[in-house]
């Protein structure tokens, strides 16, 4: 599966299933970071199997940008991006 940074997700399996998220970090081929702003904050990110996320074609650029420079991006404007986001 074919996943990038600032890409938005939705979970398929597990307690947070059906909520939308944001790849912060590719572990492996397999394992992703995903955060979104508020109950998983970017400090505590959730490690999910990719097979368990349902990806989209939106890509957050300005966070992906903020992710791939290594700069800091908040919680808030993760909640943001996510929030103007209707998929």
């Amino acid at each position: 599966m074919d996943v990038s940074l600032g890409q938005i997700v939705y979970s398929v399996a597990g307690r947070d299933a059906g909520k939308k998220f944001i790849i912060i970090e590719i572990v492996d081929d397999n394992n992703v970071l995903v955060s979104d702003g508020d109950l998983r904050k970017i400090e505590k990110a959730k490690k999910k199997k990719t097979k368990h996320l349902k990806v989209t074609e939106k890509v957050i650029l300005p966070l992906k940008e903020k992710l791939v420079n290594g700069d800091r991006v908040s919680n808030s404007e993760i909640r943001k991006a996510l929030a103007q986001v209707d998929i």
